[in-house]
């Protein structure tokens, strides 16, 4: 297969959301194949596209990949985002795996039950700002750099820019004890391809209401 990546997921954030960040900021076009129905899921699954029966799922160059992690790794390499030695890829692959932690916790807010929203998102306002943004505010002011990792632009910046702007969507003030975290996103965001991904009409995908949970469940399960 050659051309543009193709996405297979729903017409939602979810877990292809990083993957389309990651995309945009590397600048590649891609293109969407949304499920719309459970048969579509099905489908998919049937004709053997699936290596452990779920999405998300991307076309690029000729192999069918799933797994969110592998494909972001994937990415991360094949678009120069991926830090310049071992020590640095491991270096960005514990920030990205903590913030894939933080963005587990965002996505699954609004599927929990009603009478345990209220403890979650105060779960997820403490583990932002006393377990997750401390560390990235501190490696800002120890780094003295504008990106996290070396002085370059890589996977980690991105997937930290998409979790501030997804905290903001919860809790508007989040960042306001972390200056440079607020600096970093207001540099970040200004990088052309970045700045692109972030305008409307741009394939980002606005966050999942409540009333389109029901519609999601029913396509997956």
């Amino acid at each position: 297969m050659s051309g543009k990546p193709k996405l297979h997921y729903t017409n939602s954030q979810g877990r292809m959301e990083s993957i389309r960040w990651l995309l945009a900021a590397a600048g590649v076009e891609f293109e969407e194949c949304f499920l719309e129905t459970k048969d579509d899921m099905t489908k998919l699954r049937e004709d053997g596209s699936l290596l452990f029966q779920q999405v998300p799922m991307v076309e690029i160059d000729g192999m069918k990949m799933v797994q969110t992690r592998a494909i972001l790794s994937y990415i991360a390499a094949k678009y120069n985002l991926y830090g310049k030695d071992l020590k640095e890829r491991a270096l960005i692959d514990m920030y990205v795996e903590a913030l894939l932690d933080l963005n587990e916790l965002l996505m699954t807010h609004l599927i929990q039950p009603a009478d345990k929203k209220e403890q979650h998102f105060a779960t997820i306002v403490d583990k932002a700002t006393n377990r997750y943004f401390p560390v990235f505010e501190k490696a800002l002011k120890d780094h003295g750099q504008d990106f996290l990792v070396g002085n370059k632009f890589s996977k980690a910046d991105v997937q930290l820019l998409e979790i501030l702007l997804m905290a903001e969507e919860y809790k508007s003030d989040i960042l306001a004890q972390f200056p440079l975290l607020q600096s970093f996103k207001a540099r970040i965001s200004n990088i052309p391809t970045i700045k692109k991904f972030l305008q409307p009409g741009s394939p980002r995908k606005p966050p999942l209401q409540e009333k389109d949970v029901p519609k999601l469940m029913k396509i997956f399960y």
